[in-house]
């Protein structure tokens, strides 16, 4: 057998896992519902949550990449030979594909936007109609969307060609450092903004004026539980593929805590970025793709140097982006060497034609097919995409891997327990086996009835 390739340095594997769970919904999402749920309060839940679910279930994904040294692909039957568990495996590896189906395209956005606003695009001075008609003309321009595409994917899966250290290991590990320089440098620049106290003030002061009522305070933890749930990326074994390349030096617990302070860290310094600027030029923040392709253009083609603040930040969110799509790309190709046997060749190229024909239709979702509304009203075909794996893939893949772990028949507790607690660090105590057992899919399963709750109910 092919003796595994580990991680160099303990430094390349958090940076790594980090860029894994550090994504697009840190910035388009985390400051907006943090400013609308009560501020500091909602942060103090979020983290919360972070700490009791998130942190937990990497654990469980990392112990298992670990001690199998194998991807999705081979896990199961490398722990528990002859056991049913190998059957789940594959609608969780049908999540990696969904997510990077429409994941590159909007990857594909931010370069575009990256290129577009360097060069002065589009126009000083604009309002938010004139930036959403920019949006808008993206859209209407499948071309355009798959050149940009085509090009991060290209990107992507060529780094991951070069291997784990070779390839992944050494690029991915200096563009999160960069993503971090750049972030704390577009965040001092906010404390130059007319508007830095007013913004600070609505995204981290303690508001109460929002959870007024019983259903205030319900919305609130529960975006704040599905906020700390989605932002890891969990179930689908995006981050158990790293697990499988990292040594034994350190406890599971210790490198999951330095995982989640990482991505805790970008999403709360997205708001520095975000509502400063937005209450410095009186423009309300929204959230989604709205709130960065239309809301921070209009506000930055409005600011002095508009052309390079964002720039710089189209470019942050680019390296984000792009992190993203390097670790899932590495987990697909992994999961396809060891279930079929082929070189990393055959698998980057194999997978590289999948992604780019499953991301056709989200594509063209927004133009050709554009009559086509897959969950009613104005829904696209990313959104179809998106709701199958955040409702229903996500959730029911972390089931998996709880029960896999927690409950009779799988792994066993004792095993996850002897492999998380591997190494220097902390520990998990022998008696958290009823808190994986009970509390974990009690909290699993209400976020999969709320998303269903919240989509019927829209």
């Amino acid at each position: 057998m092919e003796k595994r390739e580990l991680f160099s340095s303990r430094l390349g594997f958090l940076l790594i896992a980090a860029g894994c769970a550090i994504g697009l919904g840190n910035v388009w999402r985390f400051p907006y519902i943090a400013g609308e749920f009560g501020g500091a309060v909602f942060v103090l839940v979020y983290v919360a949550f972070l700490l009791l679910v998130g942190v937990p279930l990497l654990t469980v994904e990392l112990a298992v990449g670990r001690a199998s040294r194998q991807s999705l692909g081979q896990s199961f039957e490398r722990l528990t030979p002859r056991s049913g568990w190998r059957r789940h495996k594959y609608w969780m590896i049908a999540g990696n594909y969904v997510l990077m189906a429409f994941y590159s395209l909007v990857t594909g956005w931010m370069l575009y936007y990256t290129v577009e606003v360097f060069s002065g695009q589009p126009g000083k001075g604009i309002d938010e109609r004139a930036a959403g008609e920019f949006f808008s003309g993206l859209l209407a321009s499948p071309g355009a969307m798959f050149i940009c595409a085509l090009a991060v994917t290209v990107l992507a899966f060529s780094i991951c060609a070069a291997g784990v250290r070779r390839g992944v290991e050494r690029i991915t590990k200096p563009m999160m450092l960069a993503l971090f320089a750049l972030m704390l440098f577009l965040a001092a620049h906010s404390f130059l903004l007319p508007g830095f106290s007013e913004g600070i003030s609505y995204y981290l002061s303690p508001s109460l004026s929002s959870l007024s009522d019983g259903r205030g305070v319900l919305d609130a933890v529960s975006a704040a539980m599905g906020q700390a749930f989605f932002t890891l990326g969990l179930g689908v074994g995006s981050i158990q593929i790293f697990g499988s390349y990292m040594d034994r030096r350190h406890t599971l617990l210790s490198e999951a805590l330095l995982i989640t302070g990482l991505d805790t860290a970008v999403a709360l310094l997205a708001g520095f970025i975000v509502f400063p600027a937005c209450f410095s030029y009186g423009v309300e923040p929204g959230s989604g793709p709205g709130l960065v392709f239309v809301t921070l253009v209009s506000v930055f083609s409005n600011m002095e140097s508009g052309f390079l603040w964002g720039g710089l930040f189209f470019l942050f969110m680019l390296c984000a982006a792009v992190s993203t799509l390097i670790t899932v790309f590495e987990n697909i190709i992994a999961i396809c060497m060891e279930l079929f046997g082929i070189s990393r060749t055959k698998s980057v190229l194999l997978n590289f034609a999948a992604v780019v024909a499953l991301g056709m239709p989200c594509l063209l979702g927004y133009n050709l097919l554009s009559w086509v509304h897959p969950l009613g009203g104005e829904s696209t075909i990313l959104d179809a995409y998106d709701f199958v794996l955040s409702n229903n893939i996500l959730p029911l893949g972390a089931l998996c891997y709880i029960a896999y772990v927690a409950m009779g028949r799988g792994w066993g507790f004792g095993a996850y327990l002897h492999e998380a607690n591997t190494g220097e660090g902390l520990k998990i105590p022998a008696w958290a086996q009823r808190y994986y057992q009970v509390a974990l899919p009690v909290v699993v399963i209400l976020l999969f009835l709320q998303g269903y709750l919240t989509f019927f109910g829209n």
